[in-house]
Order: structure tokens, then C-alpha cells, then sequence
């Protein structure tokens, strides 16, 4: 049975299938720009978020400079992203909302999070970037 997922986006549900390309293509980006973070790769975090990006997390609205220069005091050691949900937006951007259990060091101190991250992936002149990321603590 083909593996479907449901989203709301504006208030229309939209059905994807696990099995689409653009699904498939985000959720790797989304690795891509984790699995940076574990190896401690920033520039190649940066590379994937548009200059314009807006992200979000529990100290409020940043821009790309600002994530930017906090990641640099931030390494992950391991994550598990489950419960990944999509939307596409168009041809060429989607959203993925998801669970995630993430552990790391952050500013020099040991941490163990489980947060809902959503990501806003575009095409933008043949190169795919984070335009948009919020993550929220999960109780």
C-alpha cells in the first residue's frame, strides 16, 4: 500500500505521497543541513539557508546572520526525525513538519531536546535553501 501522508496548509488539506521526489528531495536537504551541524560543517549550513530566511526557535524571529553566527557554538551529536508530514507549496518548494529528538552540545553545555521542527524548502535559481524553519519544544 502506498505510503500517504496528510497536511494542512491555509487551511486546506493536501495529500502527498512518501513516494514523491519533491518530498523525498526536501527530507534530504533537511538531513543535509542537520547532518552539517553534527560534523560541524557551518559554512555548508549557511549555504543552505537563503540570505532572506526567516527562523524561528524559543528566543523569538532570526535572520540568517544571527543563525548563523549562534550555530557556531552549537554541535549536534545525534537526531531522529519521525513523523514527517508534507506539503507541497508549488513545483519547486514544499513544507515538512516533523518531530525531532535531537542531542548535542550547545555554548559548551550538554543537551537533549525533543522539539517539532517545520521547513520551508525552495528552489531558487537552481539551488535548494531553507527559506524558512520554526522549532518549537515539544511537552
Amino acid at each position: 500500500m502506498r505510503s500517504l501522508v496528510f497536511a494542512a496548509l491555509m487551511g486546506c488539506w493536501l495529500l502527498a505521497g512518501a513516494e514523491d521526489p519533491l518530498f523525498q528531495k526536501i527530507v534530504a536537504k533537511e538531513r543535509q543541513g542537520l547532518d552539517s551541524l553534527k560534523a560541524g560543517n557551518y559554512q555548508e549550513f549557511a549555504g543552505l539557508t537563503a540570505d532572506d530566511a526567516v527562523l524561528v526557535d524559543n528566543h523569538g524571529p532570526a535572520d540568517k546572520a544571527q543563525v548563523v553566527h549562534n550555530v557556531s557554538e552549537f554541535r549536534l551529536t545525534d537526531y531522529l526525525m519521525s513523523d514527517i508530514k508534507f506539503v507541497r507549496v508549488s513545483a519547486t518548494s514544499g513544507l515538512i513538519v516533523y518531530t525531532m529528538t535531537e542531542t548535542g552540545t550547545s555554548h559548551g553545555k550538554e543537551f537533549t531536546a525533543h522539539v517539532y521542527v517545520s521547513s520551508l524548502w525552495a528552489e531558487r535559481k537552481g539551488k535548494w535553501v531553507c527559506v524558512f524553519s520554526q522549532e518549537t519544544a515539544a511537552k
